[in-house]
């Protein structure tokens, strides 16, 4: 493989409004149909494109590659693996989650038996972003096609081989009266976002989640967002530090922090402070290089474009102007859209840093004494999407996870959240709405539509006229339901 960064293209230009309208139009019909898919249909339509995402495993390396730099392992384990677990799940479990799940009649519903029925919502939008694009393009559309819903995608035009790679994926698996893919770049989702989609599924920045909640809103859509925000890492006297120095670092510099459950910023105990970060330098060194090897490093990415080199140079610059101490790192090459990874100390709360979602190698350290101090920092910011403590003192960790809210969290370990398919992943409020993964991604893109079937219709003891015995027989009810 060739081992030079490849340039990204051009943006891509927006996609004719008429040809969106015509795949939208297109659409209607097969979601009505697609409503009496069985689960064989589902799954060997999710055999398929797990099959041919297999077979472009090389092409999605290479394209990774072109677009960040990124090692082929990173994205074997970040791209592919999580796409394959989802399709997998999938295609284990589809038949027992589409049956009707039968209920108790409540009091009320004395001679009836219920149950839940589960429906394709209908026509889907997938909007991608562009940190993991086949990960959070493919691993939606496996949820959409296993609940029996129509897709249109639009994916990153800021990664473009990798857009034109799951454009070659999709259109290999799917006809598009099924699912069908728009690239192109704002203007694009916009018209996309103007049409009456049956649910929105949206993963990206809370600032563009707002914009698509907006839109939505117009045409009463149901939508699940995955968003972002400061996700905090906590770190105790009684923590396992190199442990925790080793696996914190993975999960910030894998993708070069460019991960929207990385750890933003750390809190680790005074007491522990040196020592952590000894750990911290120590493995940086030995897994990319001292500081002047950084930039040759085959196992570290690079940033998506210089625009986003240059906004996280300025929050660096931000922070040191301010007081902030560079621990290690620091280094910024634009031209090869490199910055090292990056250890702060002493960050002023002011900093921009603090306030803003870092989405890069840099990585603030603050320094602690009383954890309720921590929490109340954390309870006085948005409610992040991940949030993590490491601790071997069960009284912490209980103080930790009943005091603070987050959409998810680790108890001594980092991002591995994500990977757990029988758990929703999803933010609250500002880093998300709903959830996804497994059968909280099928639940996503179904509706759950409550069914009684009566045997005996008590409900005739209350059809008018009204009489004495009426109201009496409305008492009874009211005293024993």
């Amino acid at each position: 493989m060739n081992t030079s960064i490849i340039s990204p293209t051009a943006p891509l230009h927006s996609a004719e409004p008429s040809a969106i309208q015509r795949t939208f139009s297109a659409h209607a019909t097969t979601a009505i149909q697609l409503r009496q898919s069985a689960a064989a249909e589902r799954i060997a339509k999710i055999k398929k494109l797990k099959a041919v995402l297999l077979a472009h495993s090389e092409d999605v390396i290479a394209a990774g590659f072109a677009d960040f730099g990124k090692p082929a392992a990173e994205v074997e384990l970040t791209e592919i693996l999580p796409v394959i677990a989802e399709a997998n799940e999938a295609i284990r479990k589809l038949k027992g989650w589409m049956k009707p799940n039968k209920v108790w009649p409540s009091r009320m519903m004395i001679g009836t038996f219920g149950y839940t029925q589960y429906e394709p919502k209908g026509r889907i939008l997938i909007i991608s972003p562009w940190n993991y694009p086949v990960n959070l393009t493919l691993g939606p559309l496996v949820s959409a096609i296993a609940a029996g819903n129509t897709a249109i995608i639009k994916t990153s035009e800021m990664t473009p081989h990798l857009s034109a790679m799951i454009a070659t994926i999709v259109r290999e698996s799917f006809d598009e009266s099924e699912v069908a893919l728009f690239e192109g770049d704002a203007s694009t989702a916009q018209t996309l976002l103007e049409l009456p989609f049956d649910h929105i599924f949206f993963t990206g920045s809370p600032a563009i989640g707002k914009v698509v909640m907006a839109a939505a809103a117009k045409n009463l859509t149901s939508v699940t967002l995955e968003l972002g925000g400061k996700s905090p890492t906590i770190i105790d006297e009684s923590a396992d530090l190199e442990l925790a120095a080793k696996n914190t670092l993975w999960a910030k510099f894998t993708n070069n922090g460019q991960t929207c459950i990385a750890p933003d910023h750390i809190y680790v105990h005074a007491a522990v402070k040196d020592a952590f970060i000894k750990h911290c330098v120590d493995a940086l060194d030995s897994i990319y290089g001292k500081d002047s090897q950084k930039i040759d490093s085959p196992d570290l990415a690079r940033i998506v474009n210089p625009r986003h080199v240059a906004r996280l140079k300025g929050l660096l610059d931000d922070a040191t102007s301010r007081g902030a101490r560079v621990i290690t790192g620091g280094q910024f090459d634009e031209s090869k859209r490199f910055i090292a990874p990056t250890l702060l100390d002493g960050i002023p709360e002011d900093a921009e840093i603090m306030r803003e979602e870092i989405f890069g190698p840099l990585l603030p350290i603050i320094s602690f004494t009383n954890l309720d101090q921590v929490i109340a920092s954390i309870n006085a910011d948005p409610k992040p999407l991940a949030l993590y403590v490491w601790s071997r003192n069960k009284d912490n960790i209980q103080k930790v996870m009943q005091q603070t809210t987050s959409g998810g969290a680790c108890i001594n370990h980092s991002v591995v959240q994500f990977l757990h398919g029988n758990l929703p992943f999803g933010g609250v409020n500002n880093s998300g709405i709903g959830s996804g993964h497994g059968y909280h991604g099928f639940l996503a893109f179904s509706h759950e539509r409550g069914v009684v079937r009566s045997w005996l219709i008590l409900a005739k003891m209350f059809y008018p006229p009204y009489t004495n015995l009426t109201r009496k027989l409305i008492a009874l009810f009211i005293k024993t339901v």
